[in-house]
């Protein structure tokens, strides 16, 4: 891990980090921001999609609602800064969900490595094309992540079928959005693990109305409360 700013707490460095991108032979690298490393309710790894970053202004909010809430937050490039550059030509590597699946793997790889994050429960919160890239993570690492929140997403468009995973699953989309909401109805229907198709009113597919954001960011939080709280020990 190169740390580019912030102090070491429990072995991680908190502020901006880079990880290889290791399905590429170029040795480039993929940039993630971590805060709330002070929190302790596990970790939630932000995938994008649709040609978006880190730099999100929807996911940094949602971000920073979940650390005051409590929990640690990663927000990670999929795309190296090469192939951001491309995209934004092209728009062919958004929706690339194959290549997308395998980048936010070898983030999941890469927690996995480090004190500090390794211990902490953990979620993944995929907007747009990203929620199919989260979903398709979850089920090719079973038993690694607890949870999954989806934000305006497209799970139809995972390459894993929905019949495969196995992690409880919130679909967070506007009651606007009406051709994406009846997408992940369907894919809802399809998943045996706990899920909910959560309806914001009045939110078309971006939640731009007034407070839209800010229902997106407690259903986020009460989903990712629920199933990354660590067991309370109860004595006997």
């Amino acid at each position: 891990m190169v740390a580019e700013r912030g102090a070491p707490q429990d072995g991680v460095e908190r502020g901006t980090v880079s990880l290889p991108a290791r399905d590429t032979a170029t040795g480039e690298f993929l940039t993630g921001d971590l805060a709330g490393l002070d929190n302790r309710d596990g970790l939630v790894v932000f995938v994008h999609g649709s040609g978006s970053s880190r730099h999100s202004p929807r996911n940094r909010a949602v971000a920073s609602g979940l650390n005051r809430a409590g929990f640690a937050t990663l927000l990670m490039d999929l795309l190296t800064p090469a192939e951001h550059t491309s995209d934004e030509r092209t728009g062919r590597l958004r929706f690339d969900i194959e290549l997308l699946t395998v980048r936010v793997l070898g983030v999941l790889d890469w927690v996995a490595e480090h004190p500090g994050l390794r211990e902490r429960r953990l979620g993944l919160f995929g907007a747009s094309t990203g929620a199919a890239a989260a979903l398709g993570a979850a089920v090719r690492r079973p038993g690694r992540v607890s949870a999954v929140v989806s934000r305006g997403g497209r799970p139809d468009l995972a390459v894993d079928r929905p019949e495969l995973v196995r992690v409880p699953t919130l679909l967070v989309v506007g009651a606007r959005d009406r051709e994406v909401l009846e997408l992940n109805e369907r894919v809802a229907g399809r998943i045996p693990a706990d899920n909910e198709v959560h309806r914001i009113p009045g939110a078309t597919h971006l939640f731009e109305e007034e407070g839209a954001l800010e229902q997106v960011t407690r259903a986020a939080g009460a989903w990712f409360a629920h199933y990354l709280a660590e067991p309370t020990a109860t004595s006997s």
